[in-house]
């Protein structure tokens, strides 16, 4: 009972955040980084902030996260930054010969306000960053927005730096896969495969943070898009960004830097928004979909059908990135469900906002949303009138806990469970697994509550 004394009452607050849903800029912008093969990212500000944003990302992954910090001291913090990350950026091409150095700032080096294309202009003229080798920035002060952020900037960055037209439009497709898991990466990459379609996908965490043991020690694994792949973004005939707040900003970037026109779409999340990336990918690579993916869709299909009067008109609770939960909204409403509270912890603005509303409109009862909101809000309402099954980060498990409500892990960070690096959520494949969970929690409930009469063996 850790949260036994969350209150009924509901007081509007402006200035306070309870159990915020939503973590720091610098981890969505190290994860991003991480995406990019032979990068090591690098925080400037202090070591702790530094130790948190790789602890975090370590523990979601339960993989080691590599990084380097420019170890702010007293002296930095009045004077500036500039001899610590010259220093770094020495230090690192010297000692770790990485391809590529993404620097990311923090609240401290923000406030300070540290000038980083002049320092690493600086490190260049003065011969620390070697031929053929890229430092890139991007500024992600924690104290706006959200790792969510973190990561559409870097990623944007990686247009900013890499990006190039040569004027020769190659056959390929650039694919922003938005702030999913490694194997999400993986399975998207995968969809457009089976559709015949060269891509270049950026970031791409797969192979990098969940790859495989073998004994072996490589400090810069197998995976991330190379930086040869980035400069080639800029002559493909296309772009498709899934999620518009983590990959929107990249996907417009490179339109107006290399004129490569761009389709926003949902995360593939659930039948509807799978179809929605099959039917972008086909239009905009002009190709047919392939027996293969018809195949899937209509397994997908049958489970909904055969087990559609357990989704029926179940409350659920959702806390989680905001194009995560848009996707996931979409799709419970499809299965009949009713998401009945909806928080992001990221400000996604009004339009955002909206489209939420939009989607809930015709959803039996009142829906609850907040954005951006905090999970004191969440839990105050599911203790007004409690849900059916709970859908969020690993945070979530408390209230789940204390109000005794069916919890599915989704969402960033997941501390508490493996797996979610390893299945996909996403397309066809990933929309069966998610129906699974799904259906286990809220049979395992079943069972539970049953009483020796109702027990039945199948359900």
């Amino acid at each position: 009972m850790l949260l036994r004394h969350t209150t009924t009452e509901i007081k509007e607050r402006k200035a306070l955040t309870v159990n915020p849903a939503k973590t720091c800029q610098p981890i969505g912008a190290m994860y991003a980084s991480l995406g990019i093969h032979g990068c090591l990212p690098h925080s400037h500000g202090s070591q702790g902030c530094y130790a948190y944003h790789r602890s975090a990302l370590t523990r979601h992954y339960k993989e080691p996260v590599l990084a380097a910090t420019s170890a702010f001291t007293e002296g930095a913090s009045v004077f500036g930054g500039q001899a610590n990350l010259l220093q770094a950026i020495d230090n690192m091409f010297t000692v770790y010969n990485p391809d590529v150095i993404a620097v990311h700032t923090t609240c401290l080096s923000e406030t300070i306000g540290d000038d980083i294309p002049q320092i690493v202009n600086k490190a260049r003229a003065e011969g620390k960053v070697p031929e053929g080798k890229y430092v890139i920035h991007t500024n992600t002060p924690s104290y706006v927005g959200s790792h969510v952020d973190g990561f559409a900037n870097m990623t944007r960055s990686m247009v900013d730096y890499f990006s190039e037209s040569t004027g020769h439009k190659e056959k390929t497709i650039n694919l922003i896969p938005g702030y999913v898991e490694p194997c999400d990466m993986e399975e998207i990459r995968r969809i457009a495969g089976e559709l015949g379609i060269r891509t270049i996908m950026f970031p791409d965490t797969s192979k990098v943070l969940n790859g495989p043991m073998t004994g072996k020690y490589r400090m810069y694994p197998e995976g991330g898009v190379t930086t040869d792949a980035l400069k080639k973004t800029g002559d493909s005939m296309g772009t498709v960004a899934m999620g518009a707040l983590a990959s929107g900003p990249a996907a417009r970037a490179l339109d107006a830097k290399c004129k490569v026109p761009c389709e926003i779409i949902d995360l593939p999340i659930g039948l509807h928004a799978t179809d929605m990336l099959i039917d972008t990918l086909r239009q905009v690579a002009g190709v047919n979909v392939p027996e293969s993916l018809t195949f899937e869709r209509g397994q997908m299909v049958d489970i909904i059908s055969d087990m559609h009067q357990y989704f029926y008109g179940k409350r659920v609770g959702l806390v989680g990135d905001p194009d995560q939960v848009l996707a996931l909204t979409k799709f419970l409403v499809s299965l009949d469900m009713c998401p009945a509270y909806i928080i992001t912890g990221t400000p996604a603005g009004k339009k955002y906002e909206k489209a939420l509303r939009e989607v809930t409109k015709d959803v039996p009862g009142e829906v609850k949303i907040k954005v951006p909101g905090d999970m004191l809000l969440f839990h105050q309402w599911i203790k007004q009138e409690p849900v059916d099954l709970l859908i969020g980060n690993t945070y979530v498990k408390y209230i789940a806990r204390d109000e005794d409500i069916p919890f599915i892990r989704h969402g960033f960070p997941i501390l508490d469970r493996v797996g979610h690096s390893y299945f996909p959520t996403v397309g066809y494949r990933g929309g069966m697994r998610l129906l699974e969970k799904i259906l286990d929690a809220l049979l395992d409930r079943k069972d539970r509550d049953s009483t020796d009469i109702e027990f039945e063996l199948v359900m």
